[in-house]
């Protein structure tokens, strides 16, 4: 990088745009934020501009700053379905984009890989993928046997009684290892976070759905991993922190000295994996129905399982009602196609369906 890197922040004050900012000021001689947007509390202490979400005019706003010309990189990390035109829009003036919602490929899979101008211009911040993305450097697609997409199993893996029903919102939330905001801590506590992860994988890395496995590593040290068809398995293994995915994503090809620390590799063993519960943990073969089916169904998976989250996280909907309500939606829609405007209404069909069972519509 001969100059810095002008980068503008989708979803600032969350957990990744904090860390995505700790990172930046780190390391100023590469990077230059120019444009901050935040859907919450206000950022304190930031000379750069802030773009509430919440206005009536930021559509238009945040397309601007994320085409205009003092844009090199967007960090895309505001969850849910409301970053994917922005994306889109980005991605369509030319500009990369380090994504960490995986909202936008579930939704669009096709649409946002065909918007790059090159595929490297997608950058994944995920961990999983951030992981997998960097075991393929060097690989012919043609040698890629399987990926294998790593879950922590959250909060309630190694709780085979688990009364779902009795669940507190605090409870599904308390993730034993990554700092996350709700919605995204309640989708890992029922592995729903790994059936987006596993489709936003098929689009990002042009892999088969039945290449793709999930297994669950309670350490959180493996991030993922790449078997390759001569037998070999690649793995990247680091503490369970973003900063490191987020580094990368802002500073690819380079490799930013001293991120975090090394991982004491014998304090963190044994290092376990173990097969998912398909019973306990439907909301994997959902997702997987959902790809399956194509066009717009994932959207409707998306938006029905963001709307129920919503649900469960405001008192209206008790966790085990959440996969249910997702796959009532999925099983409601009558199908179609992939295009933008679709989609769109795909996504509305699904909260639609989550309203009429709450009886909010």
């Amino acid at each position: 990088m001969s100059e810095r890197l002008r980068i503008v922040i989708l979803g600032a004050s969350g957990s990744i745009g904090s860390q995505a900012l700790e990172v930046i000021d780190r390391y100023p001689q590469y990077f230059e934020v120019t444009g901050l947007v935040t859907a919450r509390a206000p950022l304190e202490a930031r000379s750069e501009p802030v773009l509430r979400a919440s206005e009536a005019d930021s559509a238009a706003r945040i397309e601007e700053l994320v085409t205009g010309p003092n844009c090199d990189l967007v960090l895309v990390a505001i969850p849910g379905a409301t970053v994917l035109v922005p994306t889109l829009a980005a991605l369509g003036a030319g500009k990369m984009v380090a994504l960490a919602t995986k909202e936008v490929l579930v939704m669009a899979g096709r649409l946002v890989m065909a918007a790059a101008a090159q595929p490297s211009f997608i950058r994944p911040v995920d961990s999983e993928h951030s992981a997998i993305w960097q075991c393929l450097w060097g690989e012919s697609p043609e040698s890629v046997a399987r990926l294998i997409l790593t879950a922590s199993g959250g909060p309630f893996w190694s709780s085979p009684e688990l009364d779902w029903g009795q669940v507190s919102v605090a409870e599904a939330i308390n993730h034993p290892r990554w700092s996350m905001g709700p919605k995204v801590s309640v989708d890992s506590a029922t592995l729903m976070n790994k059936g987006l992860e596993l489709i936003e994988a098929h689009h990002l890395f042009q892999v088969g759905l039945d290449r793709i496995d999930v297994l669950i590593h309670p350490q959180s040290v493996i991030h993922s991993m790449v078997e390759f068809c001569d037998g070999s398995i690649k793995a990247q293994l680091s503490h369970p922190d973003m900063r490191i995915p987020i580094a990368l994503g802002l500073s690819y090809p380079r490799r930013l000295p001293g991120v975090v620390s090394q991982p004491a590799l014998v304090q963190a063993s044994p290092l376990e994996l173990q097969w998912p519960d398909p019973k306990r943990f439907p909301a994997l073969h959902l997702a997987r129905e959902a790809a399956r089916r194509g066009g717009a169904y994932p959207a409707v998976l998306n938006a029905a399982n963001e709307a129920a989250v919503a649900a469960f996280l405001a008192g209206g909907m008790r966790l085990s009602d959440v996969v249910p309500a997702t796959w009532a939606a999925l099983d409601a829609f009558s199908g179609g196609g992939d295009s933008l405007a679709e989609i769109l209404l795909a996504d509305e069909f699904g909260r639609e369906s989550v309203a009429r069972r709450l009886g909010t519509l």
